[in-house]
């Protein structure tokens, strides 16, 4: 979640593309310092919460503020948030990124359309990004498909791509704006391009971003689909070192009878074989995955073979979800694991990929890693681990910021710039390090 000091604020909970669609969101609203736009995530109940939770603390700090809700929360349970006292405006996923019906007071309290008509994305990502070092570029909306426990498609629709040229286009203005890292967001990635002229992919798209816009010092991709992984893009990620050696996977479970249950197109030793591949073709690449504990019908046996997917696919980004059904979603008709239990697995799935992290991350002690400094004077190295510089190098700034090497104005000077540091520790889940 973050928060804007001056202007509109902007909460917003959930994926990358919500924070790229906020940043949007931002410029459209620019100058009414009276507004506060939650932008909401439906993924699981506990995320609707937040929203709402969120919702309550910001009126009470900001009484006299007009509050807007959007995101898939308010696409998907309009009406709910509707009713809330603290709410002026309920707008959808389909509206929010058109100024008259994100400003406009008049119109009714609900504002939300069918997400299912839209047909095509619009060019409305800004090239301003308030809080962050690195430029986030939607490039592809929506879902096809229909994974049982999944409410997302009917917030976010079926799925459509943005064209090459606009992305490309996009790309350009922001490293003209100065940022070094590009992340290429969407809701289903790896489907981008069937939708285009000429069946366009993800591979072709990252090819072209790299010939045409040569100021990507770094390109990142958020989730993929690994059974979508073509060779074109196996090939890019693997070969291109400006592509960043960090996947985050939807693998969701390590069992082929709940990945069947769950209506996912891979199996188990899918997703172990392009691990295999990836790690033997570029060993230094970083896998992360998001997982679901205790999904009904699953059984320990079940549960055990998912547990062991943390090591058997090298995961180090663990993102755990435990299971809660979504009225709406099939999962939820299906015969419900205890929350107790399913607390306890999601419990020892982190304390799995806590583990696999903590020894990858000494594994880096020694090691020289290209770090992204971002705000507060922390970064992220190209595979995504957070490392934070104990000093900067003097000879790289004004002279007036040389006499303290760690202090706040250093490291405000330093962001949004690439340093080789040199890792000396571990601190938790964070690198420490000095300039190499």
């Amino acid at each position: 979640m973050n928060q804007m000091l001056q202007g509109p604020e902007i909460i917003t909970l959930g994926c990358r593309l919500n924070i790229a669609e906020s940043e949007a969101m931002r410029a459209l609203a620019a100058g009414r310092d009276d507004l506060v736009i939650v932008n909401s995530c439906a993924v699981t109940s506990e995320a609707v919460k937040q929203t709402r939770k969120a919702i309550r603390q910001v009126k009470r700090r900001r009484p006299d503020a007009r509050v807007i809700v959007t995101g898939c929360a308010a696409q998907i349970e309009p009406h709910s948030f509707a009713t809330m006292p603290e709410v002026a405006s309920v707008i959808g996923n389909g509206r929010k990124l058109d100024a008259a019906s994100l400003l406009d007071e008049k119109a009714g309290k609900v504002r939300v359309s069918d997400i299912m008509a839209v047909r095509e994305t619009a060019p409305h990502m800004a090239s301003a990004f308030a809080e962050h070092a690195r430029g986030f570029v939607e490039v592809q909306n929506g879902c096809d498909h229909r994974c049982t426990f999944c409410i997302i498609p009917y917030g976010r629709g079926n799925s459509r791509s943005v064209p090459a040229g606009d992305v490309i286009d996009q790309a350009r203005r922001l490293t003209d704006a100065g940022y070094r890292e590009i992340v290429l967001t969407g809701v289903d990635l790896t489907s981008y391009g069937p939708d285009l002229p000429g069946s366009d992919s993800l591979g072709l798209l990252v090819e072209r971003l790299l010939r045409h816009v040569p100021g990507i010092a770094r390109l990142r991709l958020s989730s993929l689909d690994s059974v979508e992984i073509d060779e074109r893009l196996f090939d890019l990620v693997t070969g291109e070192r400006r592509v960043m050696p960090h996947l985050h996977l939807s693998l969701q479970a390590g069992d082929d009878m709940v990945l069947k249950r769950m209506k996912r197109r891979h199996a188990r030793t899918d997703a172990v074989r392009i691990v295999e591949r990836l790690k033997a073709a570029r060993p230094e690449i970083a896998i992360g995955a998001d997982i679901i504990a205790g999904f009904p019908t699953e059984d320990e046996a079940m549960f055990d073979n998912t547990l062991r997917l943390i090591d058997d696919c090298d995961i180090v980004h663990g993102h755990i979800f435990p299971y809660s059904p979504r009225a709406g979603t099939p999962a939820a008709q299906m015969p419900q694991v205890d929350p107790s239990t399913v607390k306890d697995r999601a419990r020892r799935l982190r304390e799995a990929a806590a583990r696999r992290k903590r020894d990858w991350l000494k594994g880096m002690i020694g090691s020289v890693q290209e770090v992204l400094v971002e705000r507060g004077g922390k970064g992220h190295a190209g595979n995504f681990a957070v490392v934070r510089p104990t000093s900067y190098p003097s000879e790289s700034w004004d002279p007036v910021a040389r006499s303290d090497l760690n202090s706040s104005f250093r490291r405000d000077t330093a962001r949004g710039q690439i340093l080789p540091i040199r890792i000396t520790g571990v601190d938790g889940e964070t690198l420490i390090g000095v300039p190499a």
